[in-house]
């Protein structure tokens, strides 16, 4: 099995250095709808290392995080870069963009990330959120892939990112499907440690996987987006997923999703998801 999801490679010598990190992604993250794209979980967690690389401060923390699939995220040479576009004492936003090298060597942009950070405070006296969700991974099993849980409304299996990853389930509130807990089984880049917020964004976006109970082999439901407002500083690596999707009319939908870590609530993702007919 495979011990991270990228490997950081050099930089090109026919390449300008313009800030660009470049990485060779691994099987492990193939995505479950085609075997050459690579699911949007470890994009996102690649996109959320960035963010927290880019011109860090202690003083302020990602408060809502923004991730737009432009389209399929292939296999080839990664490379990513990040900027602050809006700085402030107060209130800063950052940007990600992840770019896929093409057949003719040229890279193409295929995902952006955009993060709000705010500065912290202490507001302990004035707490207001939702229950904690219980029981947490440690009281329960969790077992390697989304695999054949007769609880779960899909059975994703083990293969490529889906295979790389822990999950337990439990008794949800949102909607009929379960919760689930979550957290990589492997390294994000190479052998270095992976940080609790690259843990969580890198399997956010199964959300829309475990929220419905559609028929793979009947629809797809890619999703298009991402987004997560954090309400306080998670802690890793578990996430617990609490998620929901919506089924519209019109051949799209959206999956919202409350999520946990294991210490308490710590805000909601909510996807776009395009419904298609097999």
């Amino acid at each position: 099995m495979e011990s991270c999801y990228y490997v950081p490679i050099d930089r090109p010598s026919s390449e300008a250095d313009a800030g660009y990190e470049y990485f060779q992604p691994t099987e492990a993250t193939q995505s479950v709808w085609a075997a050459t794209m690579q699911h949007g979980g470890p994009p996102s967690g690649l996109m959320m290392r960035a963010l927290l690389h880019c011109d860090p401060g202690p003083a302020q923390r990602f408060t809502r995080v923004t991730t737009e699939i432009l389209g399929p995220i292939g296999l080839g040479v990664n490379r990513i870069r990040a900027e602050v576009v809006r700085p402030g004492r107060q209130i800063s936003l950052v940007t990600a963009e992840l770019e896929v090298q093409q057949a003719d060597g040229s890279f193409r942009p295929v995902a952006r990330t955009h993060g709000w950070r705010l500065r912290t405070a202490d507001t302990t006296t004035i707490v207001e959120e939702p229950e904690p969700l219980s029981p947490t991974p440690a009281e329960l099993s969790p077992v390697r892939g989304v695999t054949g849980d007769q609880n779960l409304g899909v059975d994703w299996g083990t293969v490529g990112f889906i295979g790389s990853i822990e999950c337990a389930s439990l008794a949800g509130r949102v909607g009929d499907t379960p919760a689930v807990w979550v957290r990589p089984a492997i390294g994000l880049v190479g052998d270095e440690p992976i940080s609790d917020l690259e843990s969580i964004f890198s399997v956010i976006d199964i959300a829309n996987g475990l929220g419905t109970r559609l028929r793979t082999d009947e629809w797809t439901w890619m999703n298009t987006d991402t987004t997560v407002h954090l309400t306080r500083i998670p802690t890793g690596p578990w996430v617990g997923i609490d998620a929901d999707m919506v089924q519209g009319p019109d051949g799209f939908g959206a999956t919202f999703g409350d999520l946990f870590d294991t210490s308490g609530f710590i805000g909601r993702s909510a996807q776009t998801v395009l419904l298609v007919e097999r």
